[in-house]
């Protein structure tokens, strides 16, 4: 009988599936990271409790190539800063990817913020552009020119933070209380410069980070590194405290509210 490829895998190829995830090698991207100060009550603003604002209203782009085996991946996020158990870290408000490959795992295993998007960084010479765009909008583009090279820094571990949860079927919530997240990245860089810039934050209602103004630029670096990334559930969340940030997750927010259409199957 022929492999009925939507029947039931064995044990064996379970494991060989796991085993090969773990075993990956180290995946090294080219990526644009612009960090500023903005509006620290806008910051305050959204993030959904227990998450609370650090010493500084910070935001951070990121915009990266990533040198995947077999396909090249842009990636980015937009975050603030944020603390939670005495542990500092980054809410990503929005994490733009160009395969539908890398939504799956972050979206549910780890809870990440992840949508369909354009990622672009470009470098001609010492000129730099990147830019996060969904909907035919870049509502994120860094720009400027490499001023030098950087001291490398020691590998170190960076936090963070997701809420995962799943709709409700009938349209009223969750179907159970939703978790925080801690998603610890080790990080390596192999090569790391400065940019002279500016960040350009352009008006979408699909990713309003024009919120978050730059009220002063921290830095712009462009470099080489590589991540890997370990989850863990720390607590469970209210309901009802997460329920006001859920418009953050998606395009529509009517849409995580509505139960299932009359007459579906």
């Amino acid at each position: 009988m022929a492999r009925i490829r939507y029947g039931a895998r064995d044990e064996a190829e379970i494991a060989a599936a796991r085993t090969a995830s773990s075993k990956l090698p180290d995946i090294w991207s080219t990526g644009v990271v612009a960090v500023w100060e903005s509006d620290p009550d806008v910051v305050a603003a959204v993030l959904p409790p227990p998450l609370k604002p650090t010493g500084r209203p910070l935001v951070r782009v990121n915009i990266s190539k990533v040198d995947l085996p077999g396909y090249p991946l842009g990636a980015g996020s937009v975050a603030v800063a944020a603390e939670h158990g005495g542990v500092e870290g980054w809410y990503p408000l929005v994490m733009p990817m160009t395969h539908e490959r890398a939504l799956i795992g972050g979206r549910e295993v780890f809870g990440e913020p992840k949508k369909l998007g354009e990622v672009e960084v470009e470098r001609d010479g010492l000129v730099v552009r990147a830019r996060l765009a969904r909907h035919g909008i870049a509502f994120v583009e860094v720009r400027g020119a490499v001023s030098g090279a950087l001291p490398l820094p020691e590998p170190t571990q960076k936090t963070d933070f997701y809420f995962k949860f799943l709709p409700a079927v009938d349209g009223s919530g969750f179907d159970a209380d939703p978790v925080l997240v801690h998603c610890v990245r080790n990080e390596k860089v192999r090569k790391l410069e400065a940019v002279t810039g500016d960040v350009v934050l352009r008006e979408s209602m699909y990713d309003p980070v024009a919120d978050l103004p730059v009220r002063s630029l921290v830095e712009i670096t462009i470099g080489e590194k590589t991540t890997d990334q370990q989850g863990r559930v720390v607590e469970r969340v209210s309901a009802q405290s997460l329920l006001p940030y859920i418009h953050q997750r998606y395009d529509d927010p009517a849409q995580f509210l509505d139960g299932p259409p009359e007459g579906s199957a």
